[in-house]
């Protein structure tokens, strides 16, 4: 591997292209630290490190880590990838809804680039209403809970606060127009790697306080769950059931087509990062809804004491967290595996399932298998997010525990990514590769 890298480097064309990426995600990573006009930098620094202490970690914990920690230092980038990730979902899941939308998917390269113009438009509408989310709870108080507003924002005047929302907008954008570059000019997929490096950042953070306040022993232990965890994951990852598919041989004048054997790729965890994610997001639901309540409430202190996560394990929020998952899995893969249009094609084309009939039997076949192996993936989803957790009842660490949940899983995703992308671009250039 070592020469691989070595022969990467050495490639003109693929250095270039290293390089360049390299540079964009510096460039990212120093957005970070640039704060938004109108902000206290430092009582902003403070109010950050209390809040992360607290009842609040759990709802910032998780847009912070896409982030990159810039949300909660309220930098231009506080909105990080999380406005574009949002935009792509929802288009993505409207194609269930507007004809119009399916029919551009099928189109090709010209639809697939129409949608990705609604993306941008969309991800722009979400940039501005997040900034201006952001802002309002700043205000009145609702972001930092035990910080003044007055001391976090001195200049309340309508101009500042439509500058402050404008600069986070223009931020989203630049994050979203860099990630495009990348995946154009550079090696991988932008947005992944602007995700990736966020999450990166936050590990030496989370392993010194591990360090400082659990000891040694704790961390070592950390360290070879780390490593279990990620071979785990690297194994599962590669996982796929093949399907194997024949397409018959037919003559075209004097020329024989067809006959070729292929098989179709179902990966165990077919939804990838996406039901944790969903499954995070709807679980801050009833957080938000218990700050607008009284805090000495029973029904107030049953949900913050139940159903969300804090600093003691509870087995309300572990079960709904664990069934949010199983079915943010079999939903997402229901709209994103289609085995009607796979066994319609496969028809078009003269494609056929050994022992299988054509047609309707073979997306009930198709239905069939990803059903079951959906299950297996999904449960693998469950165990991989309950990570920090288990780590909180067995090591002591704190909630943010970092190797586990989303996190752990776009480490690896992306990173298994990027290297068959390198290694792809070294066998065009007849070298061994990374990957053997």
């Amino acid at each position: 591997m070592k020469n691989a890298f070595i022969r990467a480097f050495s490639t003109p064309d693929l250095r270039s292209k290293i390089l360049f990426t390299l540079g964009l995600l510096a460039i990212y990573r120093l957005g970070v630290f640039i704060p938004t006009p109108g902000f206290d930098y430092t009582t902003v620094k403070q109010c950050a490190t209390d809040a992360m202490q607290g009842d609040s970690a759990g709802l910032l914990g998780m847009v912070s880590l896409f982030s990159g920690g810039a949300l909660l230092q309220l930098s231009v980038f506080a909105l990080g990838v999380m406005p574009y990730i949002t935009a792509s979902i929802i288009i993505q899941l409207l194609r269930v809804v507007i004809p119009r939308f399916e029919a551009l998917h099928k189109e090709g390269q010209s639809g697939t680039a129409k949608l990705t113009q609604y993306t941008r438009y969309l991800t722009i509408g979400l940039a501005v209403l997040q900034s201006t989310t952001i802002i309002t709870l700043v205000r009145s108080g609702g972001f930092f809970p035990n910080c003044s507003p007055t001391a976090l924002l001195p200049d309340q005047s309508a101009l500042m606060l439509l500058l402050m929302v404008l600069t986070m907008t223009v931020g989203t954008v630049l994050i979203m127009w860099m990630g495009e570059l990348i995946t154009e000019r550079g090696v991988g997929n932008g947005m992944s790697l602007l995700i990736f490096t966020s999450i990166a950042a936050s590990f030496p953070g989370a392993l010194t306080q591990i360090w400082k306040l659990q000891g040694q022993l704790t961390f070592w232990l950390v360290m070879l769950v780390a490593v279990v965890v990620m071979v785990g994951v690297i194994f599962v990852e590669q996982s796929q059931r093949r399907i194997p598919v024949q397409y018959a041989k037919r003559m075209v004048g004097r020329r024989t087509y067809g006959g070729a054997s292929t098989y179709i790729p179902i990966k165990v965890n077919q939804a990838g990062v996406i039901p944790v994610i969903f499954a995070s997001s709807m679980l801050t639901v009833p957080q938000l809804i218990a700050q607008f309540g009284d805090p000495s409430a029973s029904w107030v202190r049953w949900i913050m004491d139940h159903v969300v996560q804090g600093q003691n394990f509870s087995w309300i929020h572990t079960l709904l967290y664990t069934g949010l998952i199983i079915f943010f899995a079999f939903f997402y893969t229901s709209i994103t595996f289609n085995a009607e249009e796979i066994a319609d094609n496969m028809k078009k084309y003269g494609g056929f399932i050994p022992g299988v009939r054509a047609g309707r039997p073979t997306a009930r076949y198709l239905q069939y298998v990803i059903n079951r192996i959906q299950t297996a993936g999904a449960m693998y989803l469950a165990v991989i997010a309950l990570i920090p957790m288990l780590a909180l009842v067995f090591l002591g660490t704190s909630q943010n525990f970092p190797l586990g949940g989303a996190s752990i899983l776009i480490i690896i995703g992306v990173g298994l990514d990027t290297v068959k992308q390198i290694d792809a671009k070294l066998q065009q250039h007849h070298y061994e590769g990374i990957l053997r």
